[in-house]
């Protein structure tokens, strides 16, 4: 049975509101980024990385393939292709005992999709502001 805030999740992922996700993240948030050394904390820069990732990645071509689940997190293995490139990663996500997202961590496989995501969502980025 699929946990609740992986429910909520994939309603967000696949509407790509990015407002709702404020509703499902907890304020300490955690992103970790494939590119980025250093994990982003905090609600509104998880938000920020979550939009953009959303708009670069969820393109069409996004599936979620496999699905494991935790008492309290989820892995999530998704695969979709970004100009050419066929990206294969992992969404590890951890809620908290309200159900809301308190970490969030993406692995990416190629190097070449690693190189690619990198440049793509460094546009999103910018441009997000």
């Amino acid at each position: 049975m699929m946990p609740p805030p992986i429910e909520r999740w994939h309603a967000i992922a696949k509407s790509r509101d990015t407002r709702a996700l404020s509703e499902l993240l907890a304020d300490e948030a955690i992103f970790e980024s494939p590119v980025v050394h250093t994990p982003q904390v905090g609600k509104a820069i998880t938000q920020k990385y979550l939009g953009a990732a959303m708009q670069v990645l969820n393109n069409g071509s996004f599936e979620y393939l496999n699905e494991w689940y935790g008492e309290s997190s989820a892995v999530l293995e998704f695969r979709c292709t970004c100009d050419g490139i066929v990206i294969n990663g992992v969404d590890i996500i951890e809620w908290n005992a309200a159900g809301k997202i308190s970490h969030f961590k993406v692995m990416v496989r190629p190097l070449k999709a690693i190189n690619a995501l990198h440049e793509m969502m460094g546009k999103m980025l910018q441009r997000a502001g």
